[in-house]
Parts: C-alpha cells; structure tokens; sequence
C-alpha cells in the first residue's frame, strides 16, 4: 500500500467519523423539513456520497458543513415532493417516526417533530420551511443558514420572519405533558376496546378533527372528519366491523403518545395524536403501508 492509499483511507475514515457523529441530527433535520422518514434517508445517502469527495481539509466547522450540505439536498427532493403530492389520493399525512420514550420528555424536540406541527409546516414553501426549521428548531445563525438556501443572510431574516408569523398563526396550542397524553390515550383505548361510544366522546375535544391517510391503497376518510360526535361515530363504526380482528398497542410516535393499530395481527395503521386541556383535539391515522415503515424500529432523532 503506497502513501497515497493510506492518505486516501484516513480521509475516508475522517469523513466517517464526522458523518456518524452527527447522522442523528442529520437525520433529524431531513425529517423536519421532508416529514418523509424514507426520503430522509435517502437524503442522508446523497449527502453522505458527496461528503466523502469533500476535501476536509478546507472545512473549518464539519456540523455546520454537513447541515448544509443536507438541507440542500431537503430541498431539491422537497420539491419533488411537491410535485408527488399534487396527485396523491386523499389527506397526506407526515410518515409516522416510533421515537424512545425519553423523546417525549424534551419539550421541545418533541413539539417539533410532533404529527400537529409537521402537518403546519407543510403550509410553508420549501424554502420558507427550510429556513423556519433550521432556525427554530435547530437554532443555526442566518450566516449559515443564507449558505445553505442560497439567500443572502437579509433575506433569510426576512423569511424567517415571514415563516414564524405564518407557523405562530397556526401552531397548535401548547400540548399537556406526556403523563397526561398517556393518560388520556388509555381512556381512548378502553373506549375503543369496549366500543363504548360515550366513552370515545368523554375524551374527544368538542371540536376535534380526525385526518386519515391510507394513500389510495388502504381506505381512509378522503376528507377530514370534524366534530367529536361525527369522530366518535366514524372511530367506533369503522373498528366495529372488525372488532374481533382488529387490537391497538400503545407505543410513542413522533415523541407523544399514540396507538399501533393491528388487523389480524398485522400493522394496519398508527394513530398519533393531538392532546389540549385534557382532551384529544387531534387524531393523524396513517394507514398507508408505504409510510408505515419508520414504526418498526426506533429512530434516535435530536436537535442537537
């Protein structure tokens, strides 16, 4: 092996390193900006096949490179996505992500990649959501920030801006804690074992909204459902013509509480939800299978 070999293989392993340290957050940061966990990795892929042709050597901060670096390839495939969406059948919902159990105690890692705020920041433009993720999520200056969208940092102040008013207009009001969500799901769950209906409703928000999304492959209401007794009602219809095949799980979805839904002992769906003062305001039913693939193990997701 000449010195050029070795040179090249510790470069490699620099480059390795570096990735691996930060895969988390970059993973994370995909995520935000996609709400497509599988789309997410395959930014990860692209990023990392040109970060191994990056000559460290000239990188002074490898994180923020790396961020970089990924929220460029986030908006190129957002884009796309764009695009994908505009045929897509039905409600479109965020791809589910299983989270340990302590993502739920970080308040603020958790109400960011919560199913209520990804359904708000799909209401921004790419750019505008790239920005408004990158800075209030992950709290990266607009220097950096100008670099990655290829703004100047003037009008990344601007759009941040913009892009905080519009999310602030729309956020959802301040979730309880997670002690209190489980507690409010287990009462959702009993309900739903018995088919109680009352009991469905006793924990429905008066004005809570059911979005479903099965994609065109699984049914789903097209359109969402609003209203707890008109919710209750769709709930306890739909699982009462099942009910000996159908089970629900508690498990922890986008760092909350939320339900894996089984038919015939099969994954048929994750229910994640929105919990205010002590009631569900929110019910995000992902039953298409082409989403479902990010609940079968945990994702080690952070902002830092």
């Amino acid at each position: 092996m000449n010195n050029d070999d070795l040179t090249t293989d510790a470069a490699t392993d620099a480059a390795t390193d570096a990735f691996v340290a930060h895969r988390n957050l970059l993973f994370t940061v995909a995520y935000e900006m996609l709400g497509s966990a599988s789309d997410a990795e395959d930014v990860l892929q692209e990023t990392w096949l040109r970060w191994v042709k990056v000559d460290l050597g000239q990188v002074e901060d490898r994180r923020a490179y790396l961020v970089r670096m990924t929220t460029r390839q986030s908006l190129n495939r957002l884009r796309s996505m764009s695009r994908r969406k505009e045929s897509y059948v039905g409600e479109w919902l965020p791809e589910p992500l299983l989270t340990a159990p302590d993502v739920a105690q970080d308040v603020e890692l958790a109400e960011s990649v919560s199913m209520a705020m990804m359904l708000v920041l799909e209401t921004l433009s790419p750019t505008e959501r790239a920005v408004f993720v990158l800075r209030e999520a992950f709290d990266v200056g607009y220097d950096e920030i100008a670099a990655a969208v290829d703004k100047t940092p003037a009008a990344v102040r601007q759009i941040a801006h913009r892009a905080r008013k519009h999310v602030d207009a729309r956020r959802p009001r301040q979730s309880v804690s997670a002690s209190q969500s489980r507690a409010v799901m287990e009462s959702f769950q009993r309900a739903l074992d018995n088919g109680d209906l009352q009991g469905l409703l006793d924990v429905l928000a008066p004005d809570v909204v059911l979005v479903g999304d099965g994609g065109g492959i699984k049914q789903a209401a097209l359109r969402p459902v609003t209203g707890a007794d008109k919710v209750g009602r769709f709930i306890i219809g739909g699982v009462g013509k099942k009910a000996e095949r159908f089970s629900i799980t508690p498990t922890v979805v986008n760092g909350s509480p939320a339900l894996l839904a089984h038919l015939d002992g099969e994954l048929d769906g994750v229910m994640a939800f929105h919990v205010e003062d002590g009631r569900i305001a929110g019910i995000y039913f992902v039953r298409n299978p082409e989403k479902l693939g990010a609940v079968a193990a945990e994702t080690a997701i952070t902002l830092r």
